[in-house]
C-alpha cells in the first residue's frame, strides 16, 4: 500500500469515527466540550474548595487545572481507546489484510481533530481568567506537535500489546489512573521544593513535561526547555517507526491473535 493511500485511509477512518462518536450522544460534539469543563470542575471543588490544597489564587488555580486536565484528557482518552481499536476491528481483520497500525493511527488521527476544536477553548479560558494572549503563546505549538508524536507512539505500543495479549487493556488503564496522580495535574511539579526533584519529574515522566510546558507558555509566559522537548520527539518518532515495522513484518501473526 502506498503511503498516499494510507493516510487517505487513516482520515477517512478517523472522520468515521468523529461521526459515529457523536451520533452516540443526545448532545454529540459537544461532550468535546463538556467533558474536560466537567472534569475541571470536579477537581476544582475537591481540592481548592474542600481540601483547600490549592495554594494560590481561585482564579489561577482553576486555570492550573484546565491547562493540566485538557492536555490530559487528550493523552488518555487517545491511549486508551487506541490500545483497543485493532481488537475491536477483528470483523473487517477477518476479511481484509490491511496493515493493522491502520487502526490506532486513526484513533490518535481523530483526536486531533477533537483537540483543534477543544484547544481554542482552552486559550479562552487562560484568557478570562487573567492571562492575556501573547506571542509567547506560539512555543505551544511545537509541544503539540511533540505531544501528539508521543500519544501516537504511545497508540501503537498500547495497540500492540493488547493484541498479544488482551489482559494488558487493565494494565493501561490502570497506568492511566497512577499518571493522572503523578503527573502534575492538580498539583504543581515546580513546588515540590527541591529544584533536583522537580527535573528529575520532569526528565524521567514526559508527560509531567508537556503539562507543565502548558502552563509555562500560556500561565507564565516562558518558553520550555528545548532539550527535554527534542529528546521527547526524538524517542517518540523511533518509537512509531519501529512499531510501524513491528506491525508490518508480524501482520499476519496479529491478525491470527486477533482473530483467536
Amino acid at each position: 500500500m502506498r503511503i498516499t493511500q494510507y493516510f487517505r485511509l487513516v482520515d477517512i477512518q478517523a472522520r468515521m469515527i468523529l461521526k459515529a462518536d457523536a451520533s452516540k450522544l443526545t448532545l454529540g460534539y459537544l461532550w468535546w466540550f463538556l467533558e474536560p469543563l466537567m472534569w475541571v470542575a470536579v477537581f476544582y471543588i475537591v481540592f481548592n474548595l474542600i481540601l483547600d490544597a490549592g495554594a494560590r489564587g481561585s482564579a489561577e488555580f482553576l486555570t492550573f487545572l484546565a491547562c493540566g486536565k485538557f492536555a490530559f484528557i487528550w493523552f488518555s482518552k487517545t491511549v486508551s481507546q487506541a490500545s483497543n481499536s485493532i481488537v475491536a476491528a477483528q470483523n473487517l481483520i477477518g476479511k481484509i489484510n490491511v496493515p493493522k497500525s491502520l487502526f490506532p493511527m486513526a484513533v490518535a488521527h481523530e483526536s486531533l481533530f477533537r483537540q483543534c476544536a477543544v484547544y481554542p477553548l482552552l486559550l479562552v479560558i487562560v484568557m478570562l481568567f487573567g492571562y492575556p494572549a501573547s506571542p509567547m503563546w506560539l512555543w505551544l505549538l511545537p509541544v503539540l506537535v511533540v505531544y501528539y508524536l508521543m500519544i501516537v507512539a504511545c497508540a501503537l505500543v498500547g495497540s500492540y500489546l493488547v493484541c498479544l495479549v488482551r489482559d494488558f487493556s487493565q494494565f493501561i488503564q490502570l497506568g492511566m489512573t497512577f499518571l493522572l496522580f503523578t503527573s502534575g495535574i492538580f498539583w504543581d511539579v515546580r513546588a515540590l521544593g527541591s529544584p533536583e526533584k522537580t527535573e528529575l519529574i520532569l526528565t524521567l515522566n514526559p508527560l509531567a513535561f508537556i503539562l507543565d510546558a502548558h502552563r509555562q507558555v500560556l500561565m507564565y509566559q516562558i518558553p520550555p526547555d528545548l532539550a527535554i522537548l527534542g529528546a521527547i520527539a526524538v524517542g517518540a518518532i523511533v518509537i512509531i517507526a519501529a512499531m510501524e515495522l513491528l506491525m508490518r513484518y508480524t501482520s499476519q501473526y496479529l491478525a491470527l491473535k486477533v482473530l483467536t
